[in-house]
């Protein structure tokens, strides 16, 4: 059966407050009740989804987050992932707990090579050590782990260094996210908006660690004609049909989302060998720097996405 996902935000409250949070401005709508969320995994369920991803928010921060995880394992979802700030994974009978709960993989988020630079975007004090300290919790578990990063003008010039430290943690997977300008980060915009000409080699720099690593790294909302010798590693490649349920409401198909009201291509992307299948930058990157950046790569044009995959 094809994949498809559903993306579920278990709600908005966290125990982190980070400057890049996308979700900030939500966070007034707390969480949803239990009874909720079981009737949306039934509806995911009803729509044929066959993963979940259970998001917020932070959702290990609910008392409920085992009985919502056993849950959706009971209904039939076949992977359950978590995505997590991992502070909570400090405390490895929780991990354990997790895991007999049915949680498949673990997404947790770091967002530089230290304290420093890691608690300050996020604004809270030691939580670095204590994330740290879950994804060795994991790994001892035997967990399968997917690091994610988000990359700002603070940590830019920190991501090989911060894929380094991937790498020691033994993850299986880690993921640059370009920072997505709406809830906290939009109020952070000049602070933390770098430009993506100046990120690039930073960017494959870190990207070649990992790949010489043999660990397999993905960057997300970072077109195509910056990604020249990496197209491979774009992460709209691989994403599966989702369907975003949340305390607002339902979105039945993400990418179409993504593409008609997140993104935005210019009037030189029809020119690009990528503009068939590249989704463009976040909308608020180009209404800050415009397109100067964003040069058409020549050549014949890819039609789809599997031939760029071969």
């Amino acid at each position: 059966m094809p994949i498809k996902r559903l993306d579920l935000k278990l709600g908005f409250r966290c125990n982190n407050n980070c400057l890049s949070c996308p979700q900030a401005h939500r966070r007034h709508l707390g969480d949803l009740r239990l009874e909720e969320i079981k009737k949306l995994l039934e509806k995911g369920r009803e729509h044929e989804a066959n993963e979940v991803v259970l998001t917020g928010g932070e959702p290990t921060v609910r008392p409920d987050i085992l009985e919502i995880i056993a849950y959706a394992k009971k209904i039939g979802y076949e992977f359950i992932q978590l995505q997590t700030n991992a502070r909570m994974l400090y405390y490895k009978e929780f991990c354990e707990k997790l895991v007999a709960a049915g949680i498949t993989d673990f997404a947790p988020a770091i967002h530089g090579p230290n304290a420093q630079v890691h608690d300050y975007l996020v604004q809270s004090p030691g939580a670095f050590e204590q994330a740290i300290k879950g994804v060795r919790n994991l790994k001892e578990l035997g967990q399968y782990v997917i690091m994610n990063s988000v990359i700002n003008k603070i940590n830019y010039v920190l991501l090989p260094e911060t894929a380094r430290l991937f790498v020691d943690l033994c993850v299986d997977q880690y993921q640059f996210a370009f920072i997505h300008c709406v809830g906290n980060a939009k109020k952070n915009i000049d602070l933390l908006l770098p430009r993506k000409s100046e990120v690039k080699p930073y960017l494959h720099k870190a990207l070649d660690i990992g790949i010489n690593a043999g660990i397999k790294v993905m960057v997300e909302a970072y077109p195509y004609c910056f990604m020249q010798g990496y197209e491979k590693h774009c992460s709209e490649l691989y994403m599966p049909n989702a369907e975003i349920m949340d305390a607002e409401g339902i979105v039945e198909d993400f990418e179409k989302l993504r593409k008609e009201t997140g993104k935005l291509k210019g009037e030189n992307c029809e020119k690009c060998r990528y503009d068939l299948i590249c989704e463009g930058p976040w909308k608020e990157y180009p209404q800050k720097f415009g397109w100067k950046e964003f040069v058409p790569v020549k050549g014949k044009k890819i039609i789809s996405k599997k031939e760029l995959l071969g």
